[in-house]
């Protein structure tokens, strides 16, 4: 008997699948890459008779920038991984593989696996550079199994961590296993989970929540998203069994309209679980039951602030409320609710079933296990990345990421997304944890990590996010509502050009610098909710490591990354110029002058710095400085 479900669960794998397999990255950045084309082209060649095949979609296994990305797996031979494969390269591609003929493509790796007769000359994907220095525990299964198939999950262990704690440990004990493993909130404040829960637990209440933040609203952050859409089970199993621990009877799943394929993925999987006695009334014949609901919000950034958060599910404004009572003793609808988001549950079912202490093996004495981020920005690599927190951002750059493409050179990472910070040059060898970053005026975040050059201007930078973050303040406090939108217009003011100055406002420009940091100490300090509380980081960071770029901009006017375009200077190179006239055509403002044939001239004072003929001139004779 055990033969055999050993056997079962192997081909549930596809450790050794009696036919071919093909599986297709339909994950939601996939798609972007135009997997779904693919997808089409795939199954148009097996229709067409070339071969008979099982065909998988699977999510992102995190090397976005490789999508869409194809697996093929033989019967007998290791699964082999293309990127790029586009719809053109499907039917080459798949008639080399097929017929084991030269391949067209140098295929990224192949899977390993034992008593498969390994393809010759191609390596181990495990050993590519993007995933060599990863320890990839939440994101072990995306890319790799059907999101769709519980079957599948439960063949890996999926549930098994659920089973063991119905069957062999109280609430109280799920709740100090996780305390004991080091495990914190991966949402941002890195709070000590199995803290949380027990002060969750010990509430008398008739009724408790858990709620599964998967808002994850900072720009250029899609870890939640990715692991929803590619391993759905896993995020619910964490769930059920956080649920247990505190006693709660209902769950939310809180995400936004915005992540319609996740939304349909998670929701199948529920009705799934709940099918098979996994979720619903009295799960595993153990007397505990959880009902899980997904609900789908407007996509407010400020609703990533746990109060925020309840008041949205209640149906009411999503605006923050002060602390204490904290959720956990009076929290949804009134009842003791714990809020942890997506990549912090995803972590619990290999701690309750390999236990803290193989958790807290990994990482550094503050900062346990690891930490998922989305690689993006000016990198040649950019995903989904998982390392042990400890890994220095040196690593996660250049190892994982490939470095700066272009020949440009790294001038910062933006870490934490609009609450976080910008880490310099001199600081590319800290550690990832949550205490090294706050040395620096960075934080954790939810995990976003954005890469820049020596393009990027820093001042640019910081108004961006300031932008956004004015744009996204709920306006309940005044320091938040307020105070953002004067550092906002200052740091506008730093990108000013002098002719579009009036009266005194190149003296008001100079006095408002004055006081920016004094004015982001005390939002800091007065804000209601974290958000407000954390909304100057960008500035302040960009103050602290880049305050010459800053007083290039104050002092003489000029953006040496020219990217503030209002302080451009454009003239044109006499010795250059032949006078054809085809900038002059394109100028909006009339501000080249020249005769035919003859060098030309741009008077400064009507130039508007739109750039038109830089892209304009043949010749390379406009100068911008």
């Amino acid at each position: 008997c055990s033969a055999a479900v050993a056997a079962r669960n192997r081909a549930r794998r596809r450790e050794a699948p009696a036919r071919p397999v093909i599986f297709v990255g339909t994950g939601t950045c996939g798609l972007g890459a135009g997997a779904g084309k693919t997808l089409a082209a795939v199954r148009a060649w097996l229709a067409a008779g070339a071969a008979e095949a099982d065909v998988i979609e699977v999510g992102c296994i995190g090397l976005c920038v490789e999508e869409p990305l194809v697996d093929v797996q033989l019967p007998g031979r290791p699964r082999l991984s293309f990127a790029r494969v586009t719809e053109k390269k499907v039917v080459p591609l798949l008639n080399a593989v097929f017929s084991q003929a030269p391949l067209p493509a140098e295929p990224l790796g192949q899977f390993r696996q034992e008593g498969a007769e390994a393809w010759p000359g191609v390596r181990p994907l495990d050993e590519h550079p993007f995933f060599a220095p990863q320890t990839r525990w939440v994101l072990a299964n995306c890319g790799i199994v059907d999101p769709s198939s519980l079957d599948e999950y439960l063949a890996r262990g999926g549930y098994g961590a659920l089973a063991k704690a119905l069957r062999t440990m109280t609430p109280p004990d799920v709740c100090r296993e996780i305390e004991l493993s080091g495990l914190r909130g991966r949402g941002g404040g890195g709070f000590p989970t199995g803290k949380k829960w027990t002060i969750a637990n010990k509430q008398a209440a008739d009724q408790k929540y858990m709620i599964c933040n998967a808002d994850e609203g900072d720009p250029g952050a899609f870890m939640d998203r990715a692991v929803m859409e590619g391993d759905p089970h896993r995020l619910l199993e964490g769930l059920a069994l956080a649920a247990y621990a505190i006693g709660a009877s209902k769950a939310y799943i809180y995400t936004r309209a915005e992540y319609p394929l996740a939304i349909a993925r998670v929701t199948a999987a529920i009705a799934r679980a709940t099918a098979y006695g996994l979720l619903g009334p009295n799960i595993l014949d153990s007397g505990f039951s959880l009902d899980v609901i997904v609900k789908q919000g407007a996509g407010a950034f400020v609703c990533g602030e746990e109060t925020a958060l309840i008041h949205s599910i209640e149906g009411r404004r999503g605006m923050p409320k002060p602390r204490p009572p904290y959720p956990a003793v009076s929290g949804l609808f009134g009842k003791p609710t714990v809020i942890n988001n997506v990549e912090t549950l995803a972590n619990v079912p290999g701690i309750v079933m390999q236990g803290a202490a193989w958790f807290a093996s990994v990482g550094t004495p503050s900062s346990k296990g690891t930490k998922v981020f989305a690689l993006s920005g000016n990198v040649a690599r950019t995903g989904l990345v998982e390392v042990a927190m400890g890994t220095t951002l040196r690593q996660i750059v250049f190892d994982i990421g490939g470095g700066i493409p272009g020949d440009r050179a790294y001038k910062a990472v933006q870490i934490g997304g609009p609450s976080g910070g910008c880490i310099p040059t001199s600081q590319l060898d800290i550690d990832i944890d949550y205490e090294s970053l706050k040395t620096v005026g960075a934080m954790m975040g939810s995990g976003g990590l954005v890469v820049m050059d020596d393009g990027n201007c820093m001042v640019d930078v910081a108004k961006f996010f300031m932008d956004f973050i004015q744009k996204e303040s709920c306006g309940k406090c005044i320091p938040c509502r307020e105070g953002t939108r004067r550092m906002l217009e200052i740091l506008e003011s730093l990108s000013r050009s002098r002719r579009l100055e009036q009266q005194f406002e190149a003296l008001e420009r100079f006095r408002a610098v004055m006081n920016l940091e004094h004015l982001a100490k005390v939002i800091q300090d007065t804000s209601l909710c974290g958000l407000g509380q954390s909304a100057p980081n960008p500035v302040l960071s960009t103050l602290r490591w880049f305050r010459d770029e800053y007083e290039a901009h104050v002092y003489d006017r000029r953006c040496d990354a020219k990217a503030c375009r209002e302080l451009l200077v454009y003239e044109i190179d006499t010795t250059l110029c032949k006078g054809c006239g085809i900038c002059v055509k394109q100028c909006p403002s009339e501000a080249i002058v020249g005769a035919p044939k003859s060098p030309h001239h741009i008077i400064p004072e009507r130039c508007v710095a739109c750039g038109s003929c830089v892209d304009a001139c043949n010749l390379d004779a406009v100068l911008v400085h």
